[in-house]
């Protein structure tokens, strides 16, 4: 999988994570996963999996990928042969999948297979050495009354369960808006304890935006990259409604970034949705530059 798309690399323990979040979902998620092997070398794979946070019981993420060294050969038509059928079984009404915008084989792959374009999401990678963190910190302080703290500093101030109370009600919240593809489902306590454990997640570089009364109006998160300590990934950062216009996003970021440069990270990405312009334009304004496009595509429909 790191071979198919070694933009985003994936370890072991977190694909071992990311699996058991799934088949232990209260929503009893669907996971199917293939392998194309010849003489015990791993050709290519494929996956059909629901998402709690985007769930509906016949929506699937389809997912295709042939190892670089045996492209062409017939690998990825006779994975999506079985994916299809998989899917068609369990009469599934809406698919979707996905490729770079620099890889029109996989596009076409797609689009001969019924697929169409819904949104893109670009990865925006910020060079840490042309980031002054000292100077923006100076230009972007929280409103008067919020405090910025990081969850690791909040669960030693309240203990553990008042922070991750307070972090999960401010992270539904937060979400509530974010551009996706299909309609948001809600997050259950024990899932947002699963994103908790996994093992990207990164205590010090969440930062939340406490207010006087003790609730998180927003939130910026740092995750860890596997296997590659000088670069650090976003997760979600948002605002609660009833907080945003307030350079709340600006002061949470840059405080991230300021957590990023003492973990000695030399990047830091982030993803964010072509439709999603006031984010684009913050992070275009502290320095991040849009990579490659990721594009979400679809097959069939749902309207309920």
């Amino acid at each position: 999988m790191t071979a198919v798309n070694p933009r985003h690399p994936l370890s072991v323990t977190a694909l071992e994570h990311h699996l058991h979040s799934l088949r232990t979902h209260p929503l009893g998620l669907h996971v199917a996963l293939w392998v194309a092997d010849r003489a015990g070398e791993v050709l290519g794979v494929a996956s059909a999996m629901q998402f709690g946070g985007m769930f509906h019981p016949d929506r699937y993420h389809a997912e295709v990928g042939v190892h670089p060294g045996h492209r062409r050969q017939g690998v990825g038509a006779a994975l999506a042969g079985t994916l299809s059928a998989h899917l068609e079984a369990r009469g599934a009404r809406e698919v979707l999948a996905g490729a770079y915008e620099d890889d029109p084989r996989s596009l076409h792959f797609l689009e001969t297979r019924g697929f169409t374009e819904v949104m893109r999401f670009f990865d925006n990678v910020l060079d840490m050495a042309d980031f002054d963190a000292d100077a923006w910190a100076a230009r972007a302080p929280a409103p008067a009354g919020v405090r910025i703290v990081s969850y690791a500093d909040l669960s030693a101030e309240l203990g553990e369960d008042a922070a991750r109370d307070a972090y999960y009600r401010g992270y539904l919240a937060a979400r509530a808006d974010v551009p996706r593809a299909a309609p948001a489902t809600p997050v259950s306590p024990e899932d947002f304890r699963q994103r908790l454990a996994s093992p990207r997640f990164l205590p010090r570089g969440t930062l939340l935006a406490v207010t006087p009364g003790g609730a998180v109006a927003a939130l910026s998160e740092l995750e860890q990259e596997d296997d590659q300590p000088g670069r650090l990934n976003t997760g979600l950062t948002g605002t609660h409604r009833d907080w945003r216009r307030r350079g709340l996003a600006l002061a949470l970021k840059v405080a991230a970034l300021r957590v990023a440069r003492d973990l000695g990270a030399r990047e830091v990405w982030t993803g964010n949705a072509t439709t999603n312009r006031p984010m684009l334009l913050l992070n275009e304004r502290l320095g991040f530059r849009p990579r490659v496009a990721w594009v979400e595509m679809k097959r069939g429909g749902l309207t309920e």
